[in-house]
Order: structure tokens, then sequence, then C-alpha cells
């Protein structure tokens, strides 16, 4: 088996738009949910979200391409750019054809059908853009993105819900160590935060209109955000000989389905997907410093992902810092596992936990090392990244620094 790294980031979230900015944003616990600038606000009960604010698309993209990309494949190729920038990888000849792009989305271009269907049904229309499908379709990002950088292995999409980007990456890491590509690029992308994809939320029963306050015991619900982080996964050897700078390696994944419940978590499901992970990295429970945990601030998953750690962790789980940094950039749905892997490099390379903010009260159901509010230093040198999907599909990773 060949050992995978990290040798690029790149991201587009509401706490920045790139990545040094969001580890600042992370350490100073700064908070990007707040009242939603969107149509139709009125017709919605839940009027707050994290936006990828001061977002001028027509900056980065011609006027000739701008027409095919949804919002969510905007934030995708300009995080790959960064990601991609840092690696200093060109993509031709054989590398060309030994790289791809495996990308994680719930909802694709959801701001696309929503305009569209606004078109057709609000506005009794009988044309649509000939655009409407590329922009739309799921694997519009993974798409642009090996179009724009010669990708010519492996490239597709996953949507599994909340665990997308986890998902996506996981794959990812198992193409490049099983010799399938020797350079992936991964990670994942969301853009729902129209009237259509709050309104389809709401009705789920279980949106805070506050805050997202996760393991807390006046916590009242997710809150949801967007955005996009890219990584480029590759083969450590590949790396190393062409002088690389190495981020973090990507040591293990775990994935499990609980097999149980369309919306309610399963304890079992996430103890087995997190056990795995650790498993298949050759870490043991006392060797991990950090959980970047999924943390939605919804009752079911904090209680039932407090438990999955104890049980998983054991008498590790009373040492380990646990923290969801949702609380800062809302849940990025598809994209969420991409952007809170950030957090585990921060952890990894700079020794900052990113902390969970607006902590107010703690729940005896839910009690682990929070980091509540403000950032902690610590020295930690193998961490692990939680997400678990409605549907029962889990997907867990885990990093070791370099």
């Amino acid at each position: 088996m060949r050992r995978v790294v990290i040798t690029g980031a790149g991201t587009v979230n509401p706490l920045a738009q790139d990545v040094d900015a969001t580890y600042a944003a992370f350490a100073e616990g700064r908070c990007a949910i707040g009242t939603l600038d969107i149509r139709d606000l009125d017709r919605l009960s839940v009027k707050i979200g994290a936006q990828v604010k001061g977002w001028h698309p027509e900056q980065h993209f011609s006027r000739q391409t701008l027409p095919l990309l949804d919002r969510f494949a905007q934030f995708t190729l300009v995080s790959a750019r960064q990601a991609i920038a840092q690696s200093g990888l060109q993509f031709d000849g054989a590398l060309a054809d030994r790289s791809g792009v495996v990308l994680g989305t719930a909802g694709g271009g959801l701001n696309t059908t929503d305009d569209t269907y606004r078109s057709v049904y609000a506005e009794g229309k009988n044309r649509v853009h000939p655009f409407v499908v590329p922009k739309l379709m799921h694997n519009a990002g993974a798409s642009h993105v090996s179009i724009e950088f010669n990708l010519r292995g492996p490239s597709f999409v996953v949507s599994s819900a909340c665990a997308s980007s986890n998902h996506a990456m996981a794959l990812a890491f198992q193409m490049v160590r099983s010799g399938a590509a020797e350079v992936m690029l991964t990670g994942g992308a969301e853009a729902m935060l129209s009237f259509g994809g709050i309104k389809a939320w709401e009705g789920l029963r279980v949106m805070s209109q506050e805050a997202c306050r996760p393991f807390c015991l006046t916590r009242s619900g997710m809150v949801q955000g967007e955005g996009a982080a890219v990584f480029v996964f590759e083969d450590y050897e590949h790396a190393r000989n062409r002088g690389a700078e190495i981020l973090a390696e990507v040591a293990g994944a775990g994935m499990s389905s609980d097999a149980s419940d369309i919306v309610m978590p399963s304890t079992e499901g996430a103890t087995r997907a997190i056990g795995l992970a650790l498993r298949d990295a050759g870490l043991a429970p006392e060797d991990v410093g950090y959980i970047n945990a999924h943390g939605t601030g919804t009752a079911a998953n904090d209680k039932s992902e407090t438990a999955a750690i104890r049980t998983a962790f054991g008498a590790a789980a009373e040492r380990v810092l646990v923290s969801s940094t949702k609380s800062m950039h809302g849940h990025l749905i598809g994209g969420t596992g991409a952007v809170e892997l950030l957090a585990c490099l921060m952890a990894l390379r700079q020794g900052i936990i990113a902390p969970t903010v607006g902590y107010q009260r703690p729940d005896a159901d839910c009690d682990l090392n929070v980091v509540p509010n403000m950032a902690r230093q610590a020295k930690v040198t193998a961490v692990v990244s939680n997400a678990f999907a409605f549907g029962g599909l889990n997907a867990v990773l885990a990093l070791r620094g370099m």
C-alpha cells in the first residue's frame, strides 16, 4: 500500500475565501452565521444561515464561462485553483492520465434548479436557459475542474447527504493508496442557500432560528451554510521526489451504514466508522489528539455522536479534544466535511484547536472536551474528522502530521 499525503488545499467558505484567512477565523472563534440575504426571505421561518459574503464571480471567471457555472461549481473551481497552485503540480503527459477528481455534493446546482423552477412555475415561462442541465448536474464542479486542469483519470461525484465530502475524500485516498491514481483532487462543495433549499430543510424541523450551538444544553438545531474546500491527495513518494511541501498524511478512512433509520442517527453505526478509520490508520485511540465532530447542534446527533466517541475511544475520550466548527461556518451539507478538514490541518500544522463557539451550558449527555468558545493551543500528531449523514451513511477520516 502506498502512503497518501496532502500537498495542496483551497477553500471558499462563509469565514473566508482562502485557507490562511480561514485558519485565522478558526483561531479567533469568528462566527459567520447571520441574517440571510436571499429572495423571498419573508416567506421563510428560518432566516439565518452562513453565506459566502462579498463573492464576486466575475472576478474569477470570464463572461463566456460564468453562464455555465452554478454557485457551487464556482466555489469548487476557485478552491481547486488555490489547492493546485499550492501543490505546484502541472498535469500533462502520463501524470494527467493518472490524476483525477472526486468531489462530494448533496444538492448540486440547487440555485440553478431554484431559479429555473421559479421561471417556469411562478413566472409562467415556457423556455429555460440552454445551459440549465450542465449547470445543475451534480458532476458539474468535478467536470469543470477536470477540464481546466487536464485531469484525465477517474473523475466523478459522490452524493451521500452530509457525508458526501468525507466519502469522496475516502475514495480519493483509497485510489491513490492502491495505485489506481497518482494524484486526486478531492473535497466537496455546496450552495443550498436559496428559497427552495432552505424551505425543504425547514420541513424537517431540525433548523435553529437563532444560532448553532453543538453539544450545548441550550442548542436548538442546525444552521445551513455554503462553500467548498478542495485538496490535493498525492502519492507520498511522488510528492517527496519532486520536493513538494507536505501538509499532512491521510492515514486512514472508515465507512459504515446504520441500516436502520432514514433520519435518526445510530450510535452503533458511527462507532463502527470511527473504529474502522482508526484501525485503517494503525492508530490507537490514545494517539488521537483532536476530533472534528459532525456536531450539528441537533439533539439527536450530538447525543449519539458523544456516545459513539465515548464507545470508540474508551478511556481516551476523557482526554481527546473535540470541537464542531459548524458553530462558526454552519452546516455545509455535502461540502461540510471538506471545510472541516481544514480545522484538522490547522490542528496538526499550527497546534491550534478550533473552538465550538456559542457554547453556553454543559449537557450531561454531551460530556466531551468541546473546546468551548475560545481556540486552544495543543500539540497533536493525529486527528479524526467525523461525518454522519441522513440515510445512516457514515464516513470518518484519520490524518497524521508530517
